[in-house]
């Protein structure tokens, strides 16, 4: 950091709301991708940022976008682009919490899974800011129900994933619908040749802040296992599992087909697991993404893409069943575990045909590689862990004005449940989530069932 650089949020000219707020949020010291971007960002200027998740890199456009808004203005200034439903949907949140003292701020997500008629009702009376997937934003384009004649900013977040998932031409033709005179902000994990080209294409003279992940940003303990080949893995895996007994577990596949047969494995040994995979419906998605959230699945199965947007903070296990094919998505995968001051523990599984790519990993590693033996996983214990929370459904949600503390004050007040049995609730447009542990369950079941949740009686499935 140079001595030019600003520290702290109070150093930044923004609008006096967004600096109240970031007080009361306890933001004070930026965190290096806020510090690099957020000067160049809050003049106008075009900007490529390589940084992982968890960097604070919402917070940064967040805030550029929001300190730039005119909100006397009722017109889409800002569109941000996310490869999946569940990361615009956290996108959507981050902005709303930072923009919660700037009054009439409208922000609408146009995600895919959610249902259009929702979508159409929230754009009759035009957002400031749009939040969405290529896929869906490019619908409404096309059905002329969205415009960005007026767009001032257009960001692209993971911009990384977007392309691996297919949305080039997409992204293309939503560029195409924004005047030429804008902002382009993009945001990416790693920096492969595809956005070099895509910033070459949409970008003006972008300054470039790249902040390196090391090992050390991260407090995880990494190990490798060998195995003379792939058909050896699966009782590895298992001999993982049951030493370790973690809570929750996230395994990295390379395939969407591994997903679902390394699933169907673990099921058959009597373990809680879920894929995660691109080829999932989105409604199938969602609750696959509550249930592991919630702790009530205990291990879930994902590809790369599949694993964007999760919003976990706590996860004590991260296993690489198939190692990534770069060391940039390698990093990423194991900073998920090992965040928000908790110790994490990442294992990858290897063969001898993989030599080149463990190579490639231990260039970015500050420490050589640890190897495992496997003769010291202990196994003697064959009680597999079985999921601490179960995860109740509630037919009624945003369009029913439905709060988490509605839920909260029932289950506790009415209901009779401790409050430390309760755990995460997710409150969708038409639907609610939330999490009970296992011992409270028949008593929060029955509740539901003969009682109500806001003067109304509501229908209530378990999630399984």
């Amino acid at each position: 950091m140079t001595q030019t650089e600003p520290k702290s949020f109070a150093e930044l000219s923004l609008r006096e709301a967004l600096f109240n707020n970031l007080a009361t949020l306890d933001y004070t010291v930026m965190t290096p991708i806020q510090v690099q971007s957020l000067p160049f960002m809050l003049k106008n200027e075009d900007v490529i940022a390589k940084a992982k998740t968890g960097s604070g890199k919402t917070a940064a456009f967040g805030l550029s976008v929001l300190n730039n808004l005119n909100v006397e203005s009722y017109f889409v200034q800002a569109l941000i682009l996310c490869p999946t439903r569940e990361l615009a949907e956290q996108v959507s949140l981050a902005l709303r919490q930072l923009a919660r003292l700037m009054p009439n701020v409208k922000i609408s997500n146009l995600s895919g899974g959610i249902p259009m008629k929702v979508q159409l009702d929230s754009l009759k009376h035009s957002p400031h800011i749009i939040v969405g997937t290529p896929g869906r934003v490019q619908k409404h384009l096309d059905k002329e129900s969205l415009s960005l004649n007026n767009l001032q900013t257009l960001v692209l977040d993971e911009a990384d994933r977007m392309l691996d998932m297919g949305f080039y031409n997409a992204i293309k033709e939503i560029i195409s619908a924004c005047p030429k005179q804008r902002q382009t902000l993009l945001f990416s994990a790693t920096y492969p040749d595809e956005i070099k080209k895509l910033a070459k294409q949409f970008m003006r003279h972008p300054k470039e802040v790249l902040i390196e992940t090391t090992q050390a940003e991260y407090d995880i303990e990494q190990c490798f296992y060998e195995v003379a080949s792939p058909a050896n893995k699966f009782a590895v895996l298992k001999s993982i599992l049951l030493h370790y007994k973690p809570r929750s577990t996230l395994i990295f596949c390379n395939t969407k087909q591994q997903t679902t047969d390394l699933t169907e494995q673990l099921k058959k040994m009597g373990f809680s697991a879920s894929a995660l995979n691109g080829d999932m419906e989105q409604a199938e998605r969602d609750l696959t993404i509550v249930r592991f959230t919630n702790n009530s699945c205990c291990i879930l199965v994902a590809t790369d893409v599949a694993a964007r947007g999760l919003d976990i903070l706590e996860l004590p296990l991260v296993i690489n069943f198939e190692l990534a094919f770069e060391p940039d998505v390698h990093i990423h995968r194991i900073g998920r575990t090992g965040r928000a001051g908790n110790k994490g523990l990442a294992i990858s599984l290897t063969t001898p045909a993989d030599q080149l790519r463990i190579s490639m990993i231990e260039d970015n590693l500050i420490h050589p590689i640890q190897w495992g033996k496997i003769s010291g996983l202990t196994t003697r214990d064959t009680k597999i862990p079985t999921p601490e929370m179960i995860t109740l459904c509630l037919a009624a949600g945003k369009k029913d004005k439905i709060r988490p503390g509605d839920i909260l004050g029932a289950l506790t007040k009415d209901a009779g449940l401790p409050g430390d049995m309760i755990g995460k609730i997710n409150i969708a447009t038409l639907h609610s989530y939330v999490a009970i542990h296992h011992s409270q369950i028949k008593k929060a079941f029955q509740y539901f069932q003969n009682g109500k949740l806001k003067g109304r009686k509501v229908t209530i499935k378990n999630l399984r």
